[in-house]
């Protein structure tokens, strides 16, 4: 059971320290590994940072040698109540740079917020002066992370930066939503006019589009989920793009089976044709946006696909 923060002893709050100032230089550790391959100069940030985490834990273990003798009991955060439970790091790779650099400034926070009330509660004037020291240094660590980054980001590490978050989120999130969407918008588009077109009847066509979105969108998530765990292709966390697969799967088939929400049958069709058009011009734009196709090459390419699938459609359901 984690203990309150006030009934701690002095030995104990010291011995959390030590343990403290350990786990932020292992995590900022892994930070800089994580981060070294797509953005070297972020993690020459966290290292510097892991080396000053490590000299603050080398004060502490020379204070408590001083009052205490050898032996540091091994006191941790989740010991404790009040602190912040933080997700492995190896639990959320690949990382992302934004989320790496605000999970640095929360723990910053709160490792000054507790040496703060950590230097009131001691009586040991030296303890209580190193405790204050050491919440003064956590507060200049932001000090600390933006003079570095001056010095390690310049304009033309911040550009192959952000161009390395762009492929990465590109690699994560756009291309499993695409082939979400591109499927979804596509391949739902024989069924549902086919049912339209065979039965007129609105109901009918949005019953059969409805089913075949969902099952569309069921069926693409497993496919992409099960396609490969990301650990090679840094593509992301399966989940993720399964979901984001899809989601965007469902979208695409469910944008042109709504209008037969209509009843009269030839509205929600034009209504249906209409919105299949928005959907085809949509992934065109995504594809010139985000993998670099020009506008018109892929709007050749999406809207013939679309316009045969639909066709083949119309045909089924009026023979």
């Amino acid at each position: 059971m984690a203990k309150n923060f006030k009934d701690l002893s002095e030995q104990e709050i010291l011995a959390l320290a030590i343990s403290l100032e350990g786990t932020d230089a292992r995590i900022y550790a892994d930070f800089a590994a994580g981060l070294k391959a797509d953005y070297p100069a972020t993690a020459k940030i966290f290292e510097e940072m892991e080396a000053e985490e490590d000299e603050h834990r080398g004060k502490l273990i020379e204070e408590y040698r001083r009052r205490f003798g050898e032996h540091i009991p091994l006191i941790r955060r989740e010991d404790v109540k009040g602190f912040v439970h933080r997700k492995p790091v190896w639990m959320i790779r690949p990382l992302g740079i934004k989320t790496v650099r605000r999970q640095a400034e929360i723990m910053e926070t709160e490792t000054r917020r507790f040496y703060e009330r950590a230097a009131n509660k001691v009586s040991d004037a030296s303890t209580r002066q190193l405790l204050g020291a050491l919440a003064e240094a956590e507060r200049k660590h932001m000090t600390l992370a933006e003079n570095l980054q001056q010095k390690y980001l310049t304009p033309e590490v911040e550009a192959q930066e952000e161009k390395a978050h762009r492929r990465l989120f590109v690699l994560q999130i756009v291309q499993p939503g695409l082939a979400g969407l591109m499927d979804g918008s596509v391949s739902t588009l024989a069924p549902v006019f086919a049912a339209a077109f065979a039965t007129h009847s609105s109901h009918a066509a949005f019953v059969v589009g409805l089913a075949a979105s969902v099952g569309a969108g069921i069926s693409m998530a497993f496919a992409e989920a099960a396609s490969d765990d990301g650990s090679l292709t840094g593509r992301g966390k399966p989940l993720l793009r399964g979901f984001v697969c899809g989601l965007m799967t469902t979208a695409g088939g469910i944008g042109h089976t709504l209008p037969y929400l209509i009843p009269e049958f030839r509205t929600a069709t034009a209504v249906a044709v209409v919105i299949v058009a928005i959907e085809l011009l949509v992934i065109s734009w995504i594809r010139k946006r985000y993998m670099d196709t020009p506008f018109l090459r892929a709007a050749f390419q999406v809207i013939v696909g679309g316009v045969l699938v639909f066709l083949v459609g119309i045909w089924i359901g009026s023979s």
